[in-house]
Formats: structure tokens, sequence, C-alpha cells
């Protein structure tokens, strides 16, 4: 929040002047303009926290990331709180007292603000928190105050997200534990050809005699690991920088995007999670009473893969043209057969939400059989790839020291 200085005419003529905070000076404008009619100046008040350094003190640890768990439990309040027939600005001022987070602490306090004002709660939400909110919540909410079914719009934002996290738990929890063997895998193996290595070595040359190939060529992969490591630290650094780059460009998002869909394992993971989340955000969309070209459109937006995301939503210009979901999805050829064809079938008999939940299943369960039949092939090819080097090493060592007996 910011502080603004503003100077404006009271309602008796005389010059008034205060303070008020607001997240930018339109918002400040705009709150004066409710109290006094003639607004002559308004100066935000740069202090302390406004340098790079008070900015830094003060900065919320995670920025503007939202917390999957924070923001399910926070639709599931409002749908209960409304449910039981409380207003909605007071039912906000009860939802910002219960909310743990941080972020949407502050969010809603402006957003409660807002509708006390008399803004719209989807109004609200959509101008303070778009930068980060789903584009599914938004638009959900909307469709809620339209119907006047604002509980009911967020007790199905609330199962919808609930179980997109608790899948998405599901997956990072599974890969956490690969992808530490395999990082402490790469630490051991520098450890070794830095520090422990180079000690054998010194005590070879001592002993002089003729090394095993095998040894000699540790020690050559030692001398080679001890010199550049450094630098392959700084180049990794680099190149993981210039990749994060690249893939928030327009052409690099694209590219990365295809090269995603084309690899052997991942590349199906990328497709069923796709699946997954275009019959979940539909049957959502639907069940809120959306049409079905806004409710493409916010599911295209969804997509966490940019070519399946453009597909998706080049699909709303066929459907306007008259082309029915799933011949608009056939001519986008992103998504797997079975639900092109379950969603003709829910076109057809007029049970789309039905039909989409049904998928919906379908494909959560083959997208965790299928990161765990992913994780279950690449733990022990990471094993036995530790156990290569680390028996690599030790076989040479031991050969140098029955080589260095036989000297003796």
């Amino acid at each position: 929040m910011n502080s603004y200085k503003y100077t404006a005419i009271g309602n008796a003529g005389e010059e008034v002047s205060g303070m008020i905070e607001a997240i930018d000076e339109l918002e400040a404008t705009a709150r004066i303009r409710n109290q006094y009619n003639v607004i002559l100046s308004v100066k935000q008040i740069k202090g302390e926290s406004d340098t790079f350094l008070g900015k830094l003190m003060t900065a919320d640890i995670g920025g503007n990331k939202l917390n999957p768990k924070a923001f399910t439990l926070m639709c599931s309040q409002f749908a209960t709180i409304l449910s039981a027939g409380i207003p909605i600005a007071r039912a906000v001022k009860l939802v910002t007292d219960k909310t743990p987070d941080k972020m949407l602490k502050k969010l809603l306090r402006v957003v409660g603000e807002d509708v006390e004002a008399g803004r719209s709660l989807s109004a609200a939400f959509n101008d303070h928190g778009s930068a980060f909110l789903p584009p599914t919540f938004c638009e959900t909410i909307r469709a809620g105050e339209e119907s006047g079914n604002l509980a009911d719009s967020f007790e199905s934002t609330y199962k919808h997200f609930d179980k997109q996290t608790k899948m998405s738990s599901k997956v990072k929890g599974a890969l956490s534990y690969p992808i530490f063997v395999f990082v402490i895998a790469i630490v051991v193996v520098i450890v070794l050809m830095v520090k422990v290595v180079p000690t054998f070595t010194a005590m070879f040359e001592d002993m002089g005699g003729e090394l095993p190939f095998m040894t000699k060529l540790l020690i050559m992969m030692s001398d080679f690991v001890s010199k550049t490591f450094l630098y392959f630290i700084v180049i990794s650094v680099v190149l993981v920088i210039g990749f994060m780059f690249y893939k928030k460009t327009e052409k690099g998002a694209m590219l990365i995007a295809k090269l995603q869909l084309k690899l052997p394992v991942l590349g199906n993971i990328v497709v069923l999670n796709s699946a997954s989340l275009f019959a979940n955000t539909m049957a959502t969309m639907i069940q809120s009473g959306l049409p079905v070209t806004k409710a493409v459109t916010i599911t295209a937006r969804v997509m966490p893969n940019e070519f399946i995301a453009e597909r998706t939503a080049n699909m709303v210009t066929r459907i306007e043209e008259g082309k029915t979901i799933v011949e608009s999805m056939r001519e986008a050829a992103c998504y797997p057969d079975i639900l092109t064809d379950m969603v003709g079938v829910g076109e057809e008999t007029g049970e789309m939400k039905t039909t989409l939940d049904t998928v919906a299943k379908y494909y959560d369960n083959e997208l965790e059989q299928a990161v765990a039949k992913a994780i279950s092939k690449l733990e022990p090819t990471i094993l036995v790839f530790l156990a290569g080097i680390a028996g690599f090493i030790v076989i040479s060592i031991y050969m140098a020291m029955f080589s260095m007996y036989s000297y003796m």
C-alpha cells in the first residue's frame, strides 16, 4: 500500500487536506472522490520504504506468487460463510481476519474496501489480483454474481482448485526424491574428484611405478574437474538464467513447448496434464454458466504448455464460426482422442458437465500413474549412475594400490 497526500474542496466550500492509503494513484483518486466532489491535488508520499533498501527490507518473501493451499482455503471459507446468508462485505471482513497468508490478507483488505464502496466482488478481485489470481477464479465469481449463486460459485471454485492442488502436490512430491538423489550424486562425485582422488594421486606419485590405465584415467578426470568445476558452476548458472529469460519470450516459450511434447516420457505427461486441466477447467466453467467461447478462452489461459494453449485459444474462432467443440478440438489436434470423443458425446447428449467430470477423473488417474511409472524408471537409473561412478573410483584406486604392492 502507498500513502497519498491530497487537497480537495469540502461540502461547505472550504479547502481540506489529508492522507489516504491506496494501491496506486488511480485508486486513491477514486476513494477521495467518494468523499469530495472537487480534488485539487493528489501526491504520493515517498518515505524510507520507497528506497531500494527500504523495499528490500519490507518485501514479502515469495513476491507475488500465490500460495495454492491458502487460496483454496480462502475459497472454502467464502463458500461456507456466504451459504450461511452473511452479506458479502461482512464475509470479506471475516475471511480477511481468518486468512494467515500475508499476500491474500493484503488483497482481501483492498477488496473489502471496494465492496463496501459499492463495487462487485468479482470486479474488485479482478482489479487488485488479476496479476496472480487464476483467470478461472474471477470469471467463476462473476458468473455467480450474475446468477445470484455466489456461494455455489465459491464452492465449485474450492473443489476445482482443491483437486488441482492435491494433484500438483502428488506430482511434486513424487519428483522431489529422485531430483534430490540426483543432486546429491552430483555433489558427491564433485567432492570425490576434487578432494578425495587428489589425496590418493599424491600418494601414488610418491611411491612411483607405472599406474594402471583406469587409475590414469581417473587422475585425468580428477584434474579436469578440479580445474574446471568453478567454471562449470558459473556456466551452469548463466545457462539457467539465459534459459529462464528465453522461456519468457514468445518465440522461446513456443519452441520449448514443442520440445516438451517430443520428449519420450515428459511429452506424454505434458499431454495428460493438459487433458486433465482441460476437462476440469471446462467442467467448472460450464457449471458456472459461462458461454462455451468464454469457457474455452479461460481454459486456454491455464494451460502450462504454450503450444497447447495457443491451439486451444484458436478453437474459439472456429466455435464462433459455427463449428462444434469436438470439431474444433479435432482441428486443433493437441488433445488425446479419448478426451475429444468424450467431449463429442457430451455435446450430443447435452450432458457436457457430467461427461467432462468423468473424463477428468480418468485423466487425473492416468496422469498420476504416468508420473509414478516415470519415477520408477528414473530412480534405478540414478542409482546405477551413482553406483557406476563410485565403482569406477574404488576399482581405479584398488588397482593402483595392488600395482604399487607389486613394486614393493
